[in-house]
């Protein structure tokens, strides 16, 4: 085996994907959390006196979860690609 250029992204792109996903899904429901608790204030819905947690914060957070789970990795690929096709292209010349 030489040391040729035919590898396939394909694997490289499935463990951001896998990663990214991961991420996006714990970052979008955090992010959503804050969201929730914005709009608790604003709408003076009462907050849970034991633990602070706002109102209808699980809602928030699965929609804000399947949010991040879809958009982050399909952004990280993307500028990947991306900057790939543009490092192909400078080759070129």
């Amino acid at each position: 085996m030489s040391g040729g250029a035919t590898e396939t992204p394909r694997p490289h792109y499935f463990g951001i994907g896998c990663f990214t996903t991961f991420i996006g899904f714990v970052g979008g429901g955090m992010i959503a959390v804050l969201i929730a608790k914005v709009v608790g204030a604003a709408t003076k819905c009462a907050s849970d006196k034991d633990t602070g947690a706002p109102c209808n914060w699980y809602v928030f957070w699965l929609y804000g979860a399947i949010i991040g789970a879809v958009v982050v990795p399909t952004v990280a690929i993307t500028l990947l690609r991306r900057s790939r096709r543009r490092l192909e292209n400078s080759e070129r010349g």
